[in-house]
């Protein structure tokens, strides 16, 4: 209790009185009991169509079908796609449909559990437990059983869109029985407001989703009879009612929450215009959208919650709604379009050409909501193709399986839609949420320098990532598990596993809870300038100004994709420095006398070169069986091993050097400075009495660059 009074100044400065009682508010009427009185359990029968329908629309099921039929909502397609591309993998559509059926279930993208056909709806296939499915949703924990993600995962129902592809392709009747049986057993096990698949409105918004695809996609089948269509009908007004009945909480979390509540209501509301609160829902979701679009997305495109995953989860957000609201004339505004235009745009430069990949950057829950093709989860071609096409009305990209979106979002004629060929800027300058990028030939590098107006998802100001030929030489190591056994439960959200520096262990900003960070590191960009062939940025942050520590970092892109990175320690007394790299696990030579890594990559070696300008130590850990090193999570519940490589030194000043090069480099040491050489350059750094470096390219005199720290 003591802490969380400790808290209370922060919590105020960061997000407001308003939020402050709302927030307590909340935990009261959780506390009490009063929120399952306000939103009561209920038998399924005790509400069924009649209740929801508005006068006139009639509940008999095959009358309300051919209603529905004459009146309902239009979705993206009428008919099922008859012909898919070469370029689609149809046997591995049809593999993965039959691994379903036969209970083994995917899991976040990678990896799967034998969960059974029908699977457990309340139980956690990863640690073997299970919530109770009798207790009403505001009573159960987030964090009581295991990380709760792992629960919800079967009932998001993202195996439907599985399920209809393979209809599509085969016309095999299993899928959509399959898939009414899914929704009759999820429906006996999972009463309203009870168990913890109430518990969430995003949950039950990516639900309503992926089972209106499944009611359009088996439309022809003779499993679709009128009476399921009518039962299901009524289950769909019941969860739309969940979303309307706490959308406010959704808003206070100022988080990717309250757009997709706002697309579920709207969903709903477009597409079932028979139900009494039909009107309303629709209303109320685009207003949602509208307010929250303007909100989270910044200026600049980047979004409101520092990562690129949740940055997805949004624009299919509203591809979807958007896309919707024109195949039904209702149409959204276009303030929505402008922020789904800008953040597209600012995704655009980080996709890797090579493989679609971006950085792992910012919380990544594995969440993909439209799962309509068999490329990588990591792959961002699928959603930035279906945006850039929604926008333009022309591919972006050439022909690929990340075209498998456009099959379904827009129809068959854009298999032959011409492609974009225009330019546009390659690097990233978002100066309002402090992203940035520099391009080499065949590398880029970007780095995170913030002046954070929204809460902070990770500690790791000054952050780097580095791309060469579609390897990440330099990357983040993602999630893993928000809840896990310490210390993974969101432990890589920490700085110690960032590329940056460390102060004394400690992390840049003080951790609050699993997603809250107090006292925000602010970052500021100092300079960022071309000089002859040399390109230099440089930046600052103020996480360790309680330390009475500055760190300042610098970038320089030099030639042949080589890259110089700086990192400027300044105190006036003694403190633990700890700068850190995560590289991809690939045989590698390490040099620990002389601290020179060797990377072993498919188009050759790759060198990383670490020099100080004090005494300082450097290791190197793989995959450490006691801690967060040496380890990265491209998708949640799954970790890799990589290479943490450190150097670490006990001083009051020091200046760390990182080169990056598909070339060798020497350095030399005399007694009052470095001198680090290559094939097209060289860099002298005086630590002292004026500290600072000297970059010079061969062959010219004006390609000098100098910095003084």
């Amino acid at each position: 209790m003591l802490n969380k009074v400790r808290k209370l100044p922060s919590l105020y400065r960061y997000f407001g009185l308003n939020w402050l009682l709302f927030r307590a508010s909340y935990a009261a009427r959780l506390k009490t009991g009063w929120m399952a009185r306000q939103m009561p359990p209920y038998p399924w029968t005790d509400r069924p169509l009649a209740y929801w329908l508005r006068e006139g629309v009639p509940s008999e099921p095959e009358a309300y079908v051919a209603w529905r039929q004459a009146n309902g909502g239009r979705f993206f397609f009428d008919t099922l796609p008859d012909e898919f591309p070469n370029t689609i993998n149809q046997a591995q559509i049809i593999a993965q449909a039959d691994a379903i059926l036969a209970g083994r279930w995917p899991y976040f993208s990678r990896q799967s559990f034998a969960v059974g056909f029908p699977p457990d709806w309340h139980y956690n296939p990863a640690t073997g437990q299970a919530v109770a499915a009798d207790r009403h949703w505001s009573q159960i924990s987030d964090f009581g059983q295991g990380d709760i993600k792992l629960i919800w995962e079967a009932s998001r129902f993202s195996v439907v869109y599985t399920l209809v592809r393979a209809y599509a392709v085969s016309h095999d009747e299993r899928y959509p029985a399959a898939f009414w049986q899914l929704i009759e057993d999820w429906a006996a096990h999972n009463p309203p407001m009870l168990g913890p698949n109430w518990k969430c409105g995003q949950e039950t918004t990516f639900r309503l989703m992926a089972w209106c695809f499944g009611l359009y996609g088996f439309a022809s089948s003779a499993h679709s009879s009128p009476e399921r269509v009518a039962q299901f009908a009524a289950m769909i007004a019941a969860q739309a009612e969940r979303i309307a009945g706490n959308i406010a909480y959704a808003r206070s979390q100022k988080n990717n929450h309250g757009i997709s509540e706002a697309v579920g209501l709207w969903t709903v509301g477009l597409l079932f215009p028979e139900f009494s609160q039909a009107a309303t829902w629709r209303a109320e979701g685009q207003a949602e959208l509208e307010a929250e679009m303007q909100r989270q997305v910044y200026a600049d495109g980047a979004y409101v919650q520092h990562s690129f995953n949740y940055q997805r989860v949004m624009l299919h957000d509203c591809l979807w709604a958007l896309r919707l609201g024109e195949i039904n004339q209702q149409r959204l505004p276009d303030t929505i379009y402008d922020r789904f235009a800008r953040s597209l745009a600012f995704l655009r430069p980080l996709v890797d050409p090579q493989n679609g990949w971006v950085p792992n950057y910012g919380a990544n829950d594995g969440a993909l909501i439209l799962p309509l093709n068999t490329c990588d989860f990591n792959d961002f071609r699928p959603v930035v193709q279906a945006g850039h096409y929604l926008l333009n009305q022309r591919r972006l990209y050439a022909t690929g399986a990340w075209d498998e979106d456009l099959l379904w979002l827009f129809g068959s004629d854009t298999m032959a839609a011409e492609q974009d060929h225009s330019q546009q800027e390659p690097t990233l300058n978002a100066e309002h949420s402090g992203y940035y990028t520099l391009r080499g030939e065949d590398s880029y590098v970007m780095v995170r320098c913030a002046p954070y107006q929204d809460r902070p998802s990770q500690a790791d100001q000054l952050h780097v990532d580095l791309w060469w030929r579609g390897i990440n030489i330099a990357a983040d190591a993602g999630t893993y598990l928000y809840n896990g056994t310490p210390p993974w439960n969101n432990g890589l959200a920490r700085t110690q596993v960032h590329n940056t520096v460390v102060v004394d262990g400690q992390d840049q900003m003080t951790r609050a809870g699993l997603f809250l960070w107090l006292d925000w590191a602010q970052g500021q960009v100092t300079r960022r300038e071309d000089v002859g062939r040399a390109q230099i940025w440089e930046g600052e942050h103020s996480g360790y100004q309680r330390l009475g520590v500055r760190h300042k970092r610098g970038i320089i892109r030099l030639i042949d994709d080589a890259w110089l990175i700086y990192d400027w320690l300044d105190s006036t007394s003694k403190h633990d420095y700890r700068l850190h790299w995560l590289l991809p696990d690939m045989r590698y030579q390490w040099n620990a006398a002389t601290s020179q890594l060797q990377l072993q990559t498919p188009f050759g070696d790759y060198h990383v070169q670490l020099y100080a300008t004090s005494s300082a130590q450097a290791a190197l850990v793989r995959a450490a069986d006691d801690s967060v090193q040496g380890w990265i999570s491209r998708y949640y519940g799954c970790k890799d091993p990589a290479l943490s490589l450190t150097m670490q030194a006990d001083t009051e000043q020091i200046c760390f050097m990182t080169v990056f090069s598909p070339q060798s480099v020497t350095a030399i040491q005399n007694a009052d400075e470095w001198q680090i050489e290559a094939p097209g350059w060289y860099a002298t750094i005086n630590p002292s009495p004026d500290p600072g470096i000297r970059v010079t390219m061969r062959g010219s005199s004006a390609d000098t660059l100098k910095v003084v720290f």
